[in-house]
């Protein structure tokens, strides 16, 4: 009777197993690319953000993206305060918010597909999608115009981004550390080191005792 029990346990068992796997083939695994895409394309409103600070070497100028004003341009030299941005995290994909350090200004892309430096950072013409490329250079799409990149000329002048393309060399660039003086609350370690001289002081004799006499 016991084999009998243990019997039908298995064979129950058995059928359990196939039962599942059949459930498992009438129901595919979930797209989670699909997902990723998804939540990435949304603001993270509660995460702090995360922010970096580095320069953009651009490939075809051989100079770094700076933002003066209003003004967006390549031609920045390796240390230069203008050339120090302020990388924000809008997601917590690759999406970013640019800004430039001395300026304040972010780096946006209004609807010609010009490059522009904008007080306030806050639409979606300022995100901007990092993609890294297989020959580790960074390219940079805009958040609002799908297909729309930062882009520069040899002479450090902006390329309407309607022009560009992601294997183009225009769109490229390298993350860079900046050269200048270190951030606050750091600054006083570009400071020579100092030594305190203090005023020499005579030294004091000893008072010797005179042999006693006998």
């Amino acid at each position: 009777m016991y084999g009998i029990n243990q019997h039908c346990i298995y064979i129950s068992f058995h059928f359990f197993v196939l039962w599942c796997q059949a459930q498992g083939e009438n129901h595919p695994s979930p797209n989670f690319n699909q997902y990723v895409r998804t939540q990435g394309a949304v603001t993270d409103q509660l995460s702090r953000r995360q922010v970096r600070v580095y320069q953009l070497y651009s490939r075809t100028s051989g100079k770094h993206v700076q933002i003066h004003g209003k003004r967006v341009t390549a031609t920045a030299e390796d240390g230069n305060l203008y050339a120090r941005l302020f990388v924000e995290t809008d997601t917590f994909g690759s999406r970013v918010r640019i800004r430039g350090a001395e300026s304040g200004r972010y780096l946006c892309m209004n609807r010609k597909g010009k490059l522009v430096g904008k007080p306030n950072g806050r639409s979606k013409d300022c995100i901007f999608t990092e993609i890294v490329l297989e020959n580790n250079y960074t390219a940079f799409q805009n958040a609002k115009y799908e297909g729309w990149y930062v882009a520069f000329t040899r002479k450090g002048r902006p390329i309407k981004a309607s022009r560009t393309r992601e294997n183009q060399r225009e769109v490229h660039f390298i993350k860079r550390l900046h050269t200048g003086l270190p951030p606050f609350p750091n600054t006083d370690q570009s400071k020579p080191f100092e030594f305190i001289r203090f005023p020499s002081t005579r030294r004091a004799k000893r008072n010797r005792k005179s042999p006693s006499s006998s």
